[in-house]
């Protein structure tokens, strides 16, 4: 492992941060490079302090220990990411001879200097009963690997040396900084603490040779692995078993869905399927190698101790079908095993965790994680990758020896791990995917905005790749930090369909509204209507919302199979249903059949658990600069006859609806999103999103 400190560097970082505590400025510059390194440390893991002196408000000196707030992570810390405490005060603590981890807690938040801080590291004692300025604790993959085999430490003193401490696995907390405390002192001249099945502390009295320590154990333990690597690269080979994304994701994702109190999270899927997590399932013994345990505990809570292996035979979707039913009843059942021993073993009362697995293994695809959050998924990602990948290279030097379940249940169970997991309450539709089509059009723009606010993740498609990006561009800028996937898509075209639905399984694991909101326009008398502008508007507005139904259906029917979470079908109809106008009739008439089409599939899909239901909207311009591609056609025309001005034409529909009001882009996506978060079950209804335009009251 490359050490990436640089005296140079350190300086410009500390001019940056004028007027920071220089302790704290060292501080976040060495944790920032322990951060950059996924082999250290993943999704806010390890933890680094600096013990420094502060003025307090009366002007006194103040020992103060600055130690990793809960939340940040290292790659990206800055100062306000490491509380101060009471560094004499916590000191003092070691004089105890227990204490709870609710009282550990409460007197780090009573002796913070900060109240408005983050919480400190739940392993802050560690830092402050040892004595060094400086302490780096990471999880490195390659230390970890090694305690994780039969005689750890006597392997551990071959490959690191004798200035190392080791300790076997302790939970965290006040044991574990007594644990470690004692150790220091009785071997003083080591530089560096190994925790079986946990990771390592470095400490020294500057930030750059506790960093470099990190760094040169590592690097003794990654140089030692490496070594014992076979010298040339096996060749991924058909397995037999490959399985078609398309079929398994909707399957899995809708056996994964999660109910709580009639209301149903489903997960999103992410796929990896790199080359050297191919290699990993098809190797002699992969099973056995990779259903293992976590490499450490502190993943559990992001991925559970073992993953789901799964492996059909073949890509029929019968096959798969019965081959995933099968394996994830196992799974449950052996989960609701270990909890019950568990509980009874240790005499506690404990609220269950769903039974569902949150990494899953597929020889031949991949490695495929779950998450209630598009992040959740790639955390859990990240870290199955690598502890993947960290087995298979440990395997050539011994067998792997997971941590006791005692221990992963303490662990799991532990409050103050469950705290590290985000319990804000979920959005209505978060975890839910959704795709909207004509994407390059103002209602889209609504509609996507409302679904992205009430926790969707969105897919707009277009055939108009720049008028797709203009929309994308200006949701990005309003929801920054929100994937918005964009998807250049012919509604036309059953191929062009097909594969869009395709991408977006791929991506997230499957489909759960679907808004069929491409249009076309046209003016013309039927006198005048020429044949061929009659079949493009019926192509696009009728047969469009055809196909991309038809092409969700598989996704639809596959998510139900083992999941009852219900899907939506939400279609963008035209208030012209049930009152066109003259010299519309390409577009009244297609739009017409487009919304009898929702109809027949409210009744056909409802044994799938899929809501169909339409919206009737009417008389809208524009959204944010996005304009209507309908009255980019109509409107030149409607103005001409009434002799108005783009605002007066908008002052005319205004003054002619019932409620006398703008109908914004915005009311469609507010319709949309109702209907979505299934309030009411209801299924072949019709809203009018139009003011109240009587003529066109659903009848």
């Amino acid at each position: 492992m490359k050490n990436r400190y640089s005296a140079a560097e350190a300086a410009s970082f500390f001019q940056a941060q004028q007027g920071c505590n220089p302790d704290l400025a060292m501080r976040t510059y060495t944790s920032r490079l322990i951060g950059q390194e996924e082999d250290l440390v993943l999704h806010g893991g390890g933890n680094t302090s600096v013990k420094s002196q502060i003025k307090t408000l009366l002007g006194e000196e103040c020992d103060v220990l600055f130690i990793k707030g809960s939340g940040w992570d290292l790659g990206s810390i800055e100062p306000q990411g490491f509380p101060a405490l009471d560094l004499n005060y916590l000191q003092r603590l070691r004089r105890l001879d227990q204490l709870s981890d609710e009282e550990m807690v409460n007197q780090f938040r009573t002796h913070m200097l900060d109240a408005c801080a983050p919480n400190p590291s739940i392993e802050t004692l560690v830092h402050a009963f040892l004595p060094h300025k400086f302490i780096d604790h990471t999880h490195a993959d390659a230390i970890v690997s090694l305690t994780n085999m039969a005689h750890p430490e006597d392997r551990l003193r071959e490959v690191l040396g004798d200035k190392i401490g080791i300790l076997p696995w302790i939970m965290p907390g006040f044991p574990l900084s007594k644990k470690v405390a004692e150790l220091y002192e009785r071997q003083p001249e080591i530089e560096a603490i190994i925790l079986l099945n946990h990771g390592i502390f470095t400490f020294a009295e500057s930030g750059d040779l506790a960093y470099s320590r990190m760094i040169h154990y590592v690097t003794l333990a990654e140089e030692y692995i490496a070594s014992h690597q076979p010298g040339s690269s096996p060749v991924i080979v058909s397995t037999g078993g490959q399985t078609a994304a398309e079929v398994l994701l909707p399957l899995l994702r809708g056996a994964l869905t999660i109910e709580r109190g009639g209301t149903y999270h489903p997960f999103y899927l992410q796929l990896r399927q790199n080359t050297e997590i191919l290699l990993c399932l098809q190797e002699e013994g992969a099973q056995a190698r990779y259903e293992s345990g976590v490499l450490t505990p502190d993943h559990v809570i992001r991925t559970k101790n073992h993953p789901l292996w799964l492996a059909p035979q073949s890509s029929d979707e019968e096959e798969i079908r019965h081959t995933t039913a099968a394996a994830l009843a196992a799974y449950e059942n052996a989960y609701e095993d270990y909890f019950k021993a568990q509980v009874t073993a240790k005499g506690v009362e404990r609220i269950r965790l769903d039974c569902k697995p949150r990494v899953i293994l597929v020889p031949g695809l991949g490695l495929i994680t779950a998450g209630g959050t598009e992040k959740a998924a790639t955390i859990a990602g990240d870290i199955a990758e690598h502890t993947l990948l960290a087995k298979r290279r440990a395997s050539h030097i011994g067998p792997y020896q997971e941590l006791a379940q005692s221990h992963i249940f303490d662990m799991e169970y532990w409050s103050l791990e469950q705290a590290k997991l985000d319990k804000t309450s979920l959005l209505p539709l978060a975890g839910q995917v959704a795709m909207v089509s004509g994407g390059g059009g103002a209602i889209a723009c609504g509609i996507g905005r409302k679904l992205l606010a009430a926790g969707a993740h969105v897919y707009l498609t277009d055939l108009n790749e720049d008028r797709l990006n203009q929309v994308s561009a200006l949701l990005g800028q309003e929801f920054p930090g929100h994937r918005i996937g964009t998807l250049v898509m012919d509604v036309t075209a059953k191929k062009s369909v097909v594969s869009g639905i395709q991408t977006i399984i791929k991506e997230c694991g499957g489909l759960d509204i679907l808004v069929p909101n491409a249009g076309l326009a046209h003016v013309a008398t039927l006198e005048d209507l020429d044949e061929q502008k009659f079949r493009q508007v019926t192509e696009v507005n009728t047969m469009g919302v055809f196909q991309v139904i038809q092409a969700a259906i598989p996704v639809f029917r596959r998510q139900a199979t083992f999941g009852k979470a219900p899907a939506h079908i939400i279609i963008n109809s035209s208030k012209n249903v049930f009152s066109p106008g003259a010299a519309f009739g390409a577009y009244s008439s297609s739009k017409a059949g487009a919304h009898q089409l929702g109809k027949i599939a409210a009744m056909e899909l409802a044994g799938y658990n899929v809501r169909v239901n339409m919206i009737n909207a009417d008389a809208i311009f524009d959204d944010h600069n996005i304009s209507s591609g309908l009255w980019d056609v109509i409107g030149p025309d409607r103005m001409r006859s009434r002799n108005l001005d783009p605002e007066g034409l908008k002052a005319y529909y205004r003054e002619r609806n019932l409620l006398k009001t703008e109908v914004l882009a915005d009311h469609v996506g507010n319709a949309v999103v109702f209907f979505a978060s299934t309030l009411t079950p209801t299924t072949g209804a019709t809203l009018p999103v139009d003011g109240g335009v009587a003529a066109a009251f659903p009848r």
